[in-house]
């Protein structure tokens, strides 16, 4: 049993509902065979135009803990603790999760996550800042798993936030390395949300392209209102009309999806080249026409051929059968991994010592090989590139969402080649 809350702006109340889990999914530790659970707020959009992005995080967040917690869950100085999730509602929107932090916080929950917006993130870093100053017995550390405007690691970073993805810079120079060899690429149409996230994938990609080919042509630079387009063939029309050979999007949920689809019905033949398009429906709403032409960016794919992590994903799917579930992020079993070494490692739920122990974490476990960088809590690990094909062709053994299509690796692009420098001015943590 799951709790899900939320807090609705202009109402003081806490909307109370429960969101039940598989049948006998209720562990023993819950009647008092164990210490109280270590409880991990999760601020995410739960409803609205993201809830499906939110749904498929709390999938990858419940399996995750649920391993830590098969494992005995936690070993603390005063015994043993299981992880326990606990989801906001957020609705992908700043004030929104701004007021969740607070109500985490009054539940005297230590440890927050987050991810599915930039924009939220920045708010949140700022929130949790706020709060440690004016409750130092009461800190709050913030685990990031998704949000990747490289102003998180830079001008906002924080002794308490942790970022375990990639930036946007670091995605966008694994892509850019596959472009300088792909020859295909003449003209890009840029086109993007319009928020801090989407302004930031376009910037890098005019800069990279810039110094790996010159050549390129960028025949616009498009920006759309994030999560409110409900029908993107005009876009898909001015792409068509503008001649582009390729398309740059970091889009991501349901503005992902449709922006694909919408391209595959005008007839747009070129490629795409995403930060998200291996998931949450985008390969199926190509089908035949993104073979060869789409491709993704991450830490790690189905069929990158990495022992642990096949492992990892196959238990997955035994918990999570149904095709449309089929979304499991390598970043966020390492996140809770790591969280719950330096929860061990710290012998307390204490935002201090956890920040303490995850700040210069190496990680390499089930084919990870990651870094927490110290001078700005940036995840430093290598990312892979990998192209949409046909399943059973090649080396794509495993398809996305029952859709027939999966990925081959195009590129594995090192630690060192994605070490960007940083600007952050990291705070000193409270001894």
């Amino acid at each position: 049993m799951t709790v899900f809350l939320s807090r609705r702006r202009g109402y003081g109340s806490l909307i109370v509902g429960l969101v039940l889990g598989c049948a006998g999914s209720i562990p023993a530790w819950a009647q008092g065979e164990a210490g109280a659970p270590v409880r991990i707020a999760v601020i995410e959009a739960m409803s609205g135009p993201f809830a499906n992005t939110g749904e498929a995080i709390m999938r990858n967040l419940r399996f995750a803990v649920e391993r830590v917690n098969a494992r005995g869950g936690v070993k603390l100085a005063d015994g043993a603790h299981k992880l326990e999730l606990v989801p906001f509602d957020s609705k992908n929107q700043i004030d929104e999760a701004l007021l969740l932090l607070r109500g985490a916080a009054d539940q005297s929950i230590r440890i927050v996550m987050q991810g599915n917006s930039s924009a939220v993130a920045a708010g949140l870093i700022e929130g949790v800042n706020r709060h440690n100053q004016r409750n130092p017995g009461q800190r709050m550390v913030f685990l990031n798993y998704s949000a990747v405007d490289p102003a998180l690691t830079n001008e906002k970073c924080s002794p308490w936030h942790f970022r375990f993805d990639a930036s946007s810079d670091m995605r966008m120079a694994a892509l850019t390395e596959v472009m300088r060899r792909d020859r295909d690429v003449r003209k890009v149409y840029l086109i993007n949300q319009d928020y801090s996230f989407g302004q930031e994938v376009a910037r890098s990609a005019r800069a990279m392209l810039a110094e790996k080919r010159p050549d390129v042509e960028v025949v616009a630079d498009e920006f759309h209102a994030i999560g409110k387009v409900k029908d993107f063939s005009p876009y898909a029309a001015k792409i068509l009309s503008s001649g582009a050979d390729t398309v740059i999007t970091g889009n991501w949920g349901n503005d992902l999806t449709l922006l694909v689809k919408a391209a595959r019905e005008a007839g747009f033949k070129g490629s795409f080249y995403t930060f998200y398009g291996n998931a949450l429906g985008a390969p199926a709403a190509l089908g035949e026409a993104g073979v060869g032409k789409v491709r993704a960016v991450a830490e790690w794919h189905y069929n990158a051929g990495e022992p642990g992590m096949d492992r990892a994903y196959d238990a997955y799917r035994r918990m999570f059968p149904r095709p449309g579930d089929d979304y499991l992020n390598a970043r966020m079993l390492h996140m809770t991994d790591m969280l719950a070494a330096a929860l061990e490692r710290a012998g307390k739920v204490d935002a201090v010592a956890v920040a303490r122990q995850l700040s210069g974490m190496r990680w390499a476990v089930e084919g990870a090989d990651l870094w927490m960088r110290p001078d700005d809590h940036q995840a430093i690990k290598p990312l892979y590139v990998f192209t949409m094909q046909k399943l059973g062709v090649g080396t794509v053994r495993r398809d996305v969402e029952g859709s027939g299509y999966g990925f081959e690796t195009t590129l594995k692009v090192s630690a060192a080649d994605l070490t960007l420098p940083t600007r952050c001015k990291m705070a000193k943590l409270p001894e």
